[in-house]
């Protein structure tokens, strides 16, 4: 049975980077790829505390506005010694009144480990949680994670958010020094779409 009925697929996003970078990882499907803002969707409220939560929120609700196969993400950066924040609050340390400021947080990260006055290497890792819903109610969920270590200070123009102060392990450069060609290899996100395309591979007839 197909899953993806006319091979249709709904990214619950208004975000046109994200998209971008979704129909980069899925290219090699033969997947028609919409987005939320495409079809002029509602833009829900993550109001949960969890990764999974956050998105299954726009998951079932995407899903149920298009009656498509939806798949969300909710993504976040843990850092250990500050108790795996900012995590599902990642993005909202960034926010001010003229919009998101991500230098503004990544300066907030590097000022509270400080402040715990714990030593260096201050680990830390990202993290993605994609939950596909079908119109039936069933729903898949795929996760990636890829840990690293926080620096000071930020290295690389590449990249977005916190990209800037992460370095994955195994590597000497912060994502934000890679390009995406470089990062869409190993990040968090490639690693949980890797997990959705195997699903779809082994069961699309």
């Amino acid at each position: 049975m197909n899953l993806f009925p006319e091979n249709q697929l709904l990214i619950a996003t208004h975000n046109t980077g994200k998209l971008e970078e979704f129909k980069y990882l899925l290219k090699d499907l033969d997947l028609k790829i919409l987005s939320s803002k495409d079809l002029n969707l509602d833009e829900p409220n993550e109001t949960e505390n969890t990764f999974i939560g956050n998105a299954r929120i726009k998951s079932k609700i995407s899903c149920l506005q298009s009656n498509l196969p939806s798949l969300a993400d909710d993504s976040g950066l843990q850092v250990h010694a500050l108790g795996n924040k900012p995590g599902v609050y990642t993005a909202d340390w960034a926010f001010t009144d003229k919009g998101r400021d991500f230098k503004k947080a990544m300066h907030r990260v590097w000022n509270e480990l400080i402040e715990t006055k714990k030593q260096e290497p201050f680990t830390a890792n990202f993290i993605c949680t994609l939950v596909l819903t079908f119109p039936n109610g069933n729903e898949e969920i795929f996760e990636g994670i890829v840990n690293g270590t926080i620096t000071w200070p930020m290295r690389g123009r590449d990249g977005h958010g916190y990209d800037p102060i992460f370095i994955p392990d195994g590597h000497k450069r912060t994502f934000g020094e890679m390009t995406n060609f470089e990062k869409n290899k190993i990040s968090h996100r490639s690693i949980a779409l890797k997990k959705f395309i195997s699903f779809y591979r082994n069961r699309i007839i």
